[in-house]
């Protein structure tokens, strides 16, 4: 783990930056969940953020009588040619994190900015 700045984690994974991605200054960062990682760009994660958010607008089926067992919900994602089934919880706990990566990330770009002035 020492060879990864962490950004956010939750139940569900992790999203980091390599550290020799930031000696390179390469602004992409790693969000892995479930068994499943991704090495994306900030406006790449923003896209995933849109795509959950209309994920969870879609909803599960009205009468699913699995509801929280029943992976029924396709959540699209940054890698043009890869959807996920996911549950609603798990895509709770993903857009949780993609959420708080986007957060952490912004806070530390402006937190940069501020103290290079």
């Amino acid at each position: 783990m020492s060879d990864i700045h962490r950004i956010y984690h939750n139940d569900i994974g992790i999203s980091f930056q390599w550290k020799q991605d930031i000696k390179k200054n390469n602004p992409k960062f790693q969000v892995i969940f479930r068994d499943t990682g991704f090495y994306l760009t900030i406006e790449e994660i923003e896209n995933f953020s849109k795509f959950a958010k209309q994920a969870v607008n879609r909803g599960c089926c009205k009468d699913c009588k699995a509801k929280n067992n029943c992976r029924s919900i396709l959540l699209k994602t940054p890698a043009t040619t890869v959807d996920l089934a996911v549950s609603e919880q798990e895509l709770k706990t993903i857009s949780d994190l993609i959420e708080g990566t986007l957060f952490q990330i912004k806070l530390n770009e402006y937190l940069k900015n501020i103290c290079e002035r």
